[in-house]
């Protein structure tokens, strides 16, 4: 009995890995009526096939997958026949990983084999449906090193003193009564994000394997390889810092590590039926400051009591700051910008922000005090607003 106890162990945790494997297919069975929202489907891990990296064949003896660039021993080798599944990953000479998992179909029908550091990874799932084989890009994605000031989707922190100038999100809060065709702002969607924009969403069971809290920094910055004081750290150590932050007001807070994660906070505050998920959509990718006209075809009111409203942070994996706050009301504004390009915006309008900091950027660009009047905000493309409809 002893003896069968570590392999019962490793198959409940390969079987535990393989469910984690797709966020998308997580998303389709708990929202089956609600599409992902292209901000979200951006930050999904690219496609399962790669033709300059694997390399699947399929034949009477089971399936082949090699994931590699030709090299012996450079790559993944997968092999799934009537006696199991083998893999076999790492650089040859005994220091990559070797799983070998035989007979039977185990809980959840199928494997998964997570190989290499958190965002590096290859990803194995064998089930009911075959075999799948995800290689990730190479390297890590490249700090650019913006760092405009406090996040000011946080509403305890008070602005910085060149935040005003400096942050394109400054240009993001406007007051609900300008939310009028005619109307015109200068605007900037695309607000970077700090990284070169290969961010993307770890699968959870393998976010929930990397530390996230401020006592275990040393070690966060180990697994990234990155160098302690520098601005990458820097910016890694505010992001979780306001993820730790008090609670303003009756806000209700959490910060996402997968999109599995996101998903769970949402519908537990909105629930899983009449749910939309909704972010802002530009024609183009990167495109400037600019001054942009809300059409004359109309703002729409989605909703008009709670939503969560999910924040994309900074980090070398997709993080979000996601709140639920009470009394908010969200819109779809038309603009149309002064090149003629075009944007569908989501704005989340505030009607009491009696707790928020006084030196919040928002009363700064606005010239409002605290709980006098409500407070609106477009949302840059990569965020989402969940509601209820």
């Amino acid at each position: 009995m002893a003896t069968r106890l570590p392999l019962i162990c490793l198959l409940v945790s390969v079987t535990a890995i393989a469910a984690d494997l797709s966020p998308e297919r997580y998303w389709n069975t708990a929202l089956p009526n609600t599409p992902i929202p292209s901000s979200l489907r951006h930050l999904l891990t690219p496609d399962f096939t790669d033709e300059k990296s694997t390399n699947v064949q399929v034949g009477k003896g089971g399936v082949n997958v090699n994931a590699g660039k030709g090299k012996p021993g450079g790559g993944t080798a997968v092999n799934v026949g009537k006696g199991g599944v083998h893999v076999d990953t790492g650089k040859g000479k005994g220091k990559g990983t070797h799983v070998s998992v035989s007979g039977g179909k185990g809980p959840g029908g199928g494997v998964g084999v997570h190989t290499g550091k958190p965002g590096k990874r290859t990803d194995v799932g064998v089930g009911k449906g075959g075999v799948i084989v995800h290689t990730r890009h190479k390297g890590k994605p490249v700090y650019v090193g913006v760092k405009p000031g406090p996040n000011p989707f946080v509403y305890n922190y008070a602005a910085s003193k060149t935040q005003l100038h400096d942050d394109p999100k400054a240009a993001l809060f406007f007051l609900e009564k300008d939310m009028v065709p005619g109307k015109e702002m200068n605007l900037r969607f695309n607000a970077e994000d700090g990284y070169d924009g290969k961010t993307t969403f770890l699968p959870r069971g393998e976010a929930e394997t990397v530390p996230f809290e401020s006592e275990k920094f040393s070690e966060i910055l180990k697994t990234f390889s990155v160098k302690p004081g520098s601005g990458e750290a820097e910016m890694m150590k505010k992001t979780i810092e306001e993820c730790e932050a008090k609670r303003v007001g009756g806000e209700e807070k959490y910060c996402a590590t997968s999109l599995e994660s996101m998903v769970d906070f949402s519908v537990s505050k909105l629930g899983k039926d009449h749910v939309r998920a909704v972010s802002t959509e530009v024609a183009e990718k990167n495109a400037p400051m600019q001054k942009y006209r809300i059409t004359a075809a109309g703002v729409k009111k989605l909703s008009d009591d709670k939503s969560v409203v999910c924040h994309k942070q900074k980090y070398p994996f997709a993080v979000f700051y996601c709140h639920k706050a009470m009394m908010t009301s969200v819109y779809s504004v038309p603009l149309e910008g002064e090149n003629g390009l075009r944007a569908k915006a989501v704005a989340v309008c505030h009607k009491n922000t009696s707790a928020w900091n006084p030196n919040h950027l928002a009363f700064k660009v606005l010239k409002v005090k605290p709980g006098t009047v409500p407070v609106c905000h477009f949302l840059p493309e990569t965020h989402v607003v969940w509601f209820s409809y």
